[in-house]
């Protein structure tokens, strides 16, 4: 039978039973919404002052669940982020026939451990890294250092959310 020529309430009810089943097999699958990040701990300590550490603490905000604590009442958080390291690094991935520069990837590691006041390692110091290659042109020089800093603002984004999500995994201080 052509389904054109469908009464109009039988090709609702096809229409419905469709729907179902993709609700039921999407709710089966175990697919879920990203939520909030629940930490272990109620208050934070996060001192320095560079991009990447702005950006956690906008995270933590965003997040609404953990008070900063000021870097001076340190003793008073249930928890102190310490980031080890910050490195950027340029690799040349590949030259053309004159040795000029073509490609680059891009690294930005960080070095980060979690600790309560009295001492005890909540995360022993850990490593999170992200890379993006660049491909580069000589007489674009200028506006590839402006997409360079692009990307590292990128990765500083990407390492704050697994930071997050490594800081949620904490489940008990």
């Amino acid at each position: 039978m052509n389904n054109r020529n469908a009464p109009l309430p039988r090709r609702g009810l096809l229409l419905g039973l469709a729907a179902a089943g993709a609700s039921l097999a999407l709710a089966g699958c175990g697919f879920e919404l990203r939520k909030a990040p629940v930490f272990a701990f109620k208050t934070l300590s996060l001192s320095g002052n560079s991009e990447l550490i702005n950006r956690l603490r906008r995270e933590m905000r965003a997040a609404g669940t953990v008070t900063l604590v000021p870097p001076d009442q340190t003793q008073s958080a249930d928890a102190i982020l310490e980031i080890l390291g910050e490195n950027r690094d340029r690799i040349v991935i590949s030259t053309n026939s004159a040795g000029l520069l073509r490609e680059l990837q891009l690294q930005l590691r960080v070095r980060f451990s979690l600790r309560t006041p009295g001492g005890k390692m909540l995360l022993a110091p850990s490593e999170v890294s992200q890379t993006r290659d660049l491909s580069f042109n000589e007489t674009n020089a200028l506006a590839k250092e402006g997409e360079a800093e692009l990307l590292y603002r990128d990765m500083q984004a990407d390492i704050a959310q697994q930071l997050m999500r490594r800081l949620a995994a904490v489940k008990e201080l």
